[in-house]
């Protein structure tokens, strides 16, 4: 493939920097109301990177609204809103039609409630089974509202009450059960294993483990969603990794380490990662989950600017 050649700042985010201070969002908020996709300088990026609400808000101001437009300018394609569940109804089809009309795809949300101390799908007991089940079936509906595809499930934590295997078929049979409610809506539920470092005591933290499990769930409604900060905690040979697990991958997300924050800010050579990402045809969404190294408007346009360097494939 040709070296891709990126603008690294269009002429209007340019223009504004240089107004400085609380003088820039006001300015961008102002210049992207009645924004199109249609503008000329938005970056070309190979992959579908999914910003999220506030990781913009010096440069495009505190509405949502204005957010999505501004992220839409600068040439993401997608978009992911951890929150969006638990939004107005109202909120939810405003920020749907928004995406609609800019063309952009809505990337993951969480579907229910995250037991991070206390063990509950691991457990099997039937009230926390019931009580997943029922978040599962009211997030179908916001999925539908907001065209969502995927949606996040973390299965909480581990029961040491319980042999490990013991708390897997409880898990796998909580997911069997999820999946075949998801199923016809075609909405697949990624299941995200974290690193034991910032999510200690967790049931799901490695990959293979989650490759386990969707084989044992046999749905294409229950895949992996890859979050490669984590794994790198966790156990690193991120490319193997995911090369082994490939085909029960359908979502990834981002963020360097150390700081979870932007491409390029840690040890992380996200270049490569992203060139083998897309050599493998992925079409699916990689959520920018993580914060930004620097405060204000420069440190937002730093994030463009890694995400412009990063994705420039060979």
């Amino acid at each position: 493939m040709k070296r891709r050649v990126f603008i690294q700042k269009g002429a209007l985010t340019g223009s504004f920097l240089g107004l400085g201070g609380m003088g820039v969002g006001h300015a961008f908020a102002k210049a992207y109301t009645s924004l199109t996709p249609s503008i000329e300088n938005k970056h070309n990026f190979n992959l579908n990177y999914a910003p999220h609400i506030g990781m913009f808000k010096a440069l495009a101001g505190e509405d949502p609204i204005d957010q999505l437009k501004f992220m839409a300018s600068q040439g993401f394609t997608a978009f992911e809103d951890n929150e969006m569940r638990l939004r107005p109804a109202a909120q939810q089809q405003e920020m749907a039609t928004t995406m609609q009309t800019l063309g952009m795809t809505m990337g993951v949300f969480i579907a229910h409630k995250i037991y991070w101390t206390e063990p509950n799908l691991a457990s099997g007991k039937q009230h926390y089974r019931t009580q997943f089940l029922n978040d599962i079936n009211a997030s179908i509906s916001v999925a539908k509202r907001v065209n969502a595809k995927w949606i996040t499930v973390v299965p909480g934590h581990v029961d040491l009450s319980q042999d490990m295997d013991f708390q897997t078929a409880n898990v796998v049979r909580s997911l069997k059960q999820a999946a075949s409610m998801l199923e016809p809506h075609g909405i697949i539920m990624v299941l995200e294993p974290l690193n034991f470092k910032n999510h200690p005591g967790l049931f799901l933290s490695r990959p293979h483990q989650a490759y386990q499990i969707c084989k044992a769930v046999n749905s294409p409604s229950c895949k992996i969603l890859y979050d490669i900060y984590h794994q790198q905690i966790q156990e690193g040979n991120l490319i193997s990794n995911i090369e082994q697990c490939w085909d029960e991958i359908a979502y990834f997300q981002i963020g360097d380490n150390p700081g979870r924050n932007e491409p390029i800010s840690g040890e992380i050579h996200y270049k490569n990662i992203f060139e083998y990402i897309h050599s493998r045809g992925y079409q699916g969404v990689l959520g920018m989950e993580h914060g930004n190294s620097m405060p204000g408007a420069a440190g937002e346009q730093r994030v463009i600017d890694a995400y412009v360097e990063s994705d420039g494939l060979l």
